[in-house]
């Protein structure tokens, strides 16, 4: 027997109707090099997505059409998370931070017929198109006249101004291809996640319920992270359904940027990066009395563990620090904590395990280790032009790669990644909790820790750190054996100006373990 209900599409357009016929009031800004470039409603974007869906159309772009962007956090970009999935086409958001070879890579992999590109950007897009032959127009978000080789050039502005406004969007399979995400590739060629409507519209309904985000109507959201990847962690998808208020950053924003935006504009939510906390922080220790943090409620951070020591700076400002835990392929979000020490219990509609080597379920009892797989309607099933079996699932589920505990309330605790963990003398170190024992040391601050190869032990820990004040290696194998065991203690502490990011801000452990095993000794 079968039910009585509407047999409804779930549609990202949904998510738009919504915000324009119940909040379409409500402001929010677009803003360039700390100040406002423009005030928008959700009406107006409403208007500018229709207007974008229908200009799209002209230049051939239909449904089942792929469409990239190399763009930052702005209302133009925003407009494109609607108009391209709302007419059945698919917004390929290019993480521009990635390697040029990699962007090629992923343009091609999705086959991009059109690009929007930010003007800024143009001369990365002028040096990569000749390899990207699918590409047939630009559309340049903001001033600038472009002459690119092979493809029909156009201005958003102009577009958007001309285009007849698309009266509605059509309906068409929930299964739809919604957007297109590549994984940061450090090992490798980066990987293509393909969102469908359904799972967009359920990963933005997930993160608006009470006990986990809360994206909600009567906050703020100052957004750090980009939108270029993992959709800004669903904020622009779930922002609008809620009513959300949007601050969008735009172009290149540096830290005293952000700090001006959130002195000016009042947003009680940034969402970010640790890395990125740690440099709006920097900035401010720097000159306190430039800016007004006194509006910030709660720091979302996500991408890593977010480091204790960081946390409890905010914690003194006065902002709660909240962190999940998600990836590329879990769209991104999958579990959340409302606050610092771990990652939380998982979303509605999210599961989570933990496996021993042979794949077999490990209790939840907050000791059992082992590896974190998942599963969702938000979680992928497989990678775009990907054939045969894949060593990233199993039995249905994702395999992340994460070494992680859960307790008995489900809340998950990430230990490390596999990758990272060190195994000396046949005993397993995390480099996750010495880097964050490190910065909590008051001369330290930035910590990386890696495990080299080493003939006797198999692995030894070195630490790669950013000091504020001089302070000896001995005092720091002090301070790490006073609370873990004495093999913890790092071989080395190699000082560094800035420990290297990949292009999402995580520690980049690969490229440091390379020029750590290529170093002179």
């Amino acid at each position: 027997m079968f039910g009585t209900m509407m047999d409804r599409p779930l549609l990202v357009s949904s998510l738009l109707h919504r915000a324009e016929r119940v909040f379409g009031d409500r402001v929010n800004v677009s803003c360039e090099s700390g100040a406002v470039r423009r005030e928008f409603t959700y009406r107006d974007l409403g208007s500018s997505a229709r207007r974008l869906a229908a200009a799209l159309r002209s230049l051939g772009v239909r449904e089942g059409s792929r469409v990239g962007s190399l763009a930052w956090n702005s209302d133009r970009h925003l407009a494109a998370y609607f108009a391209v999935p709302g007419i059945g086409a698919a917004l390929h958001t290019i993480n521009q931070r990635m390697p040029a070879e990699h962007i090629v890579y992923s343009v091609n992999t999705a086959e991009d017929e059109a690009l929007l590109v930010e003007a800024d950007l143009l001369p990365l897009a002028r040096d990569i198109l000749p390899a990207m032959p699918t590409v047939r127009h630009v559309v340049v978000l903001g001033e600038a006249d472009a002459d690119l080789p092979g493809v029909r050039t156009w201005s958003f502005d102009t577009l958007v101004a001309e285009a007849a406004e698309l009266n509605e969007f059509p309906e068409f399979d929930e299964r739809t291809a919604a957007s297109i995400c590549f994984t940061s590739g450090t090992t490798g060629k980066p990987k293509g996640v393909v969102y469908t409507h359904r799972s967009t519209v359920l990963h933005a309904l997930a993160i608006s319920t009470v006990g986990g985000v809360e994206v909600s109507g009567d906050r703020a959201y100052l957004l750090a992270c980009q939108m270029s990847h993992v959709n800004s962690w669903g904020v622009p998808h779930a922002g609008p359904l809620q009513g959300a208020r949007l601050v969008l950053p735009g172009p290149h924003p540096t830290p005293a940027e952000f700090l001006r935006l959130i002195s000016s504009q009042a947003p009680d939510v940034l969402v970010g990066a640790p890395a990125v906390a740690a440099l709006i922080r920097d900035e401010y220790r720097a000159r306190p009395q430039a800016y007004d943090l006194s509006s910030l409620k709660t720091l979302w951070m996500g991408g890593q563990t977010p480091p204790a020591a960081l946390a409890a700076w905010w914690a003194e400002h006065g902002v709660a620090t909240g962190n999940g835990w998600g990836m590329t392929e879990t769209s991104p979000m999958g579990t959340y904590c409302a606050g610092p020490g771990h990652q939380g219990p998982p979303l509605p509609l999210f599961e989570i395990r933990v496996v021993d080597d042979q794949g077999r379920e490990l209790p939840w009892d907050g000791r059992s280790a082992g590896e974190l797989e998942a599963r969702a309607p938000w979680v992928t099933g497989s990678y775009l032009g990907a054939t045969g079996p894949s060593e990233s699932f199993r039995d249905g589920w994702l395999r992340t790669g994460d070494a992680a505990v859960i307790a008995p309330d489900g809340a998950l605790r990430i230990k490390d990644r596999f990758k990272d963990l060190i195994k000396s003398g046949g005993e397993w170190i995390s480099s996750v909790e010495l880097e964050n024992h490190l910065m909590l040391h008051p001369a330290v601050r930035e910590a990386a820790v890696i495990g080299i190869p080493h003939e006797k032990w198999q692995e030894r820990p070195v630490a790669w750190i950013v000091a504020s004040a001089e302070v000896a290696d001995d005092v720091l194998r002090e301070y790490v054996t006073a609370k873990f065991p004495r093999y913890w203690a790092p071989d080395a502490f190699v000082r560094v100006e800035a420990i290297p990011k990949t292009s999402v801000g995580k520690l980049d452990k690969a490229g440091m373990r390379e020029r750590q095993i290529a170093a002179p000794r």
